[in-house]
């Protein structure tokens, strides 16, 4: 079994359980923590033993998002490619959640905020903790939502909703994800409810799970790659612009960022 640097990874009852392990930046994901849990994901697809997949983590927060210390899109250093990083980090996560051929299952314990959101989103089955905040974040530092986040928020929100939560960033919490269909269920314990929902799974003919989601998948998002490519686009531009250099600047310095439209 690898060992990973970011995460946990152990198998329990034929389900492999992923432990995002970054507390000390509330699971925000640098290009390790993007790569590790890929790699986790598809180690546990190739296991004849695993029928479940479980993703949680450990702290406060379940993920925050991009680590903004990351070199990738520090722009104090440079202009900053975030399309590249879309492009070879962030939406290969969300392809390798969307293509796991076993279910995945969310254990959402603590926050979720920016692609760490989107993350979230793109699980198969998700159970929350309640009262967790869910939040987009993106145009407090100059950007636009992206890994997926554009498509899953306007299917299940409709598109007034989603863009009030996209732009004003106020938060949603885990009663209101649940009321629009965003989470399966709310538990004081996720993880232990996220263990007996992949018990029930591992009980059913793999087979046939994998087919269902399949055709779900299909029925649902079969124009995903065309807004993962637009999101990619219109994040490039905009990691470019000084506006996002001021927001995180802003952010890192905990101050109200300044924005000028350029």
């Amino acid at each position: 079994m690898k060992n990973f640097e970011t995460i946990k990874y152990e198998i329990k009852n034929m389900t492999a359980i992923i432990t995002i392990n970054r507390p000390q930046v509330y699971n925000a994901l640098n290009i390790q923590g993007k790569l590790d849990i890929i790699s986790a994901i598809k180690e546990a697809n190739k296991d004849s033993n695993v029928r479940s997949i479980i993703l949680c983590a450990e702290g406060k927060a379940f993920c925050s998002g991009q680590d903004l210390n990351d070199r990738t899109v520090d722009a104090s250093k440079g202009p900053v490619d975030i399309g590249h990083t879309l492009e070879t980090e962030w939406n290969p996560l969300i392809e390798a959640i969307k293509r796991s051929e076993k279910i995945i299952v969310g254990a959402i314990q603590g926050v979720c905020a920016g692609a760490g959101l989107s993350v979230a989103l793109a699980l198969d089955l998700k159970i929350a903790a309640p009262g967790i905040r869910f939040i987009s974040g993106f145009s407090q530092i100059g950007l636009a939502p992206d890994a997926g986040m554009s498509f899953m928020l306007v299917r299940q929100m409709g598109y007034t909703k989603a863009l009030e939560f996209a732009i004003l960033g106020k938060p949603l919490l885990s009663e209101q994800m649940l009321e629009y269909n965003f989470i399966n269920q709310i538990a004081e314990n996720p993880l232990e409810e996220a263990v007996k929902l992949a018990g029930e799974i591992n009980n059913l003919a793999p087979l046939s799970v994998k087919m269902v989601k399949k055709n779900f998948q299909y029925a649902n998002e079969k124009e995903l790659g065309e807004v993962l490519s637009r999101e990619k686009y219109v994040q490039r531009f905009l990691g470019f612009s000084e506006d996002y250099k001021e927001g995180v600047s802003a952010f890192l310095g905990k101050r109200k960022p300044q924005f000028k439209g350029q």
